[in-house]
């Protein structure tokens, strides 16, 4: 596993939004993040709004342009709301930028510098598939709250509590993984891409055999980085009966980009509680799932009639065991949604869960119209 750009973790995920004020407030009631900085009019930026999101090691930055003519507003248009960044933290933005471009990464910005009264943030960017940039955030000369421009946020007493305290915290802790859709035939292309311009490896493959319904069926790899701290997987469609859940994804993004992101939590019983209390609203499985699972998934910890009640999702490979559930999309447009995993030892990803997942994604694609 090559390392010309070691990676520290993810610093952050950049939502391209219509409204960032109302979004703020849906991320908070909904899914227990802290509103903790802000950009906008009232801090001189005269282009952007921009709300950031946090809880436990997940922090959102929520966007929307300030005119039509902004690029957030264009990107909102032509995609809806979205993940629009990927943002990771190194230790050297200037020498990341220069080993992935050197390697044939397009540039979308150049290293940069800003600066305040705490330090100096440096950073860069490169083109992933469809709009989607990989930002380089270096932390190391700077010891604001997030980047020169924002000011500390105090609605919500988010200062006089810390993050895992605050009144609408659900217990998420950070981010598990981030899955990309592209087109059909154009995974292997991005799979190269990461392993050339990012030194990433392969950890896992699944194929049309293994992700498959009776009508549709999907195509999967996993890249994860040298550390296996940051997975990527990338998804493309494969041929059956009628539209995959991928088809519809860039039918309606109109374009390759994001399609959920995995948040890992300790209780995934509490935090499920807690989001559906809140009104979050979760693809379901018959309940004929439950029936006899321990037989094939083994002793957990977890009641199962509680795992029925929610809805959450059981699956074990060789390492563990693991517990997972998906939302519904998250916007009107049938694209951007989040998965809820907990691991106890297993490093997979529910492979035994993928069809009574995707039938369960294609109940809600009929009601749509979009089968």
């Amino acid at each position: 596993m090559n390392n010309f750009c070691p990676i520290k973790r993810f610093d952050h995920l950049e939502f391209y939004v219509g409204n960032a004020r109302q979004a703020s407030l849906f991320y908070s009631k909904c899914f227990g993040f802290a509103n903790t900085a802000y950009q906008g009019l009232e801090t001189g930026n005269r282009d952007v709004a921009s709300y950031v999101m946090e809880q436990g090691e997940i922090r959102f930055v929520l966007s929307t342009a300030l005119s039509p003519d902004h690029a957030i507003a264009h990107s909102v248009l032509q995609h809806g709301d979205g993940i629009a960044i990927i943002a990771l933290e190194v230790p050297d933005a200037i020498s990341a930028y220069k080993e992935t471009t050197a390697r044939g990464a397009i540039s979308a910005i150049p290293p940069t510098e800003a600066e305040d009264g705490y330090g100096i943030l440096r950073y860069s960017a490169i083109h992933a598939y469809g709009d989607v940039l990989i930002k380089f955030v270096d932390r190391t000369d700077y010891q604001g709250m997030f980047v020169p421009g924002f000011v500390p946020c105090h609605r919500g007493t988010v200062h006089q509590v810390p993050l895992d305290e605050h009144p609408n915290h659900v217990g998420l802790k950070a981010i598990d993984h981030i899955v990309g859709n592209v087109e059909l035939g154009q995974m292997d292309r991005w799979v190269q891409f990461f392993a050339d311009v990012l030194g990433f490896n392969l950890l896992v493959h699944f194929d049309d055999e293994a992700i498959f319904t009776e009508y549709s069926a999907l195509m999967s790899k996993v890249m994860q980085d040298s550390t296996g701290r940051i997975k990527l997987p990338i998804n493309e469609p494969a041929k059956g009966k009628r539209k995959s859940q991928i088809e519809e994804y860039l039918e309606y993004n109109r374009a390759p980009g994001i399609q959920h992101v995995a948040l890992a939590t300790d209780n995934i019983i509490a935090t499920v509680t807690k989001l559906r209390e809140a009104g979050v609203s979760f693809l379901r499985v018959p309940k004929t799932y439950y029936e006899n699972l321990e037989s094939w998934v083994g002793k957990i910890d977890e009641p199962i009639e509680k795992l029925a009640e929610l809805g959450i999702l059981v699956d074990r490979d060789e390492e563990g065991y693991l517990l997972q559930i998906f939302t519904k999309p998250v916007q009107d447009r049938p694209t951007l949604f989040f998965e809820v995993i907990e691991r106890h030892g297993s490093q997979g990803f529910g492979e035994g869960n993928f069809k009574a997942l995707f039938e369960a994604i294609e109940r809600e694609q009929a009601l749509r119209g979009n089968l």
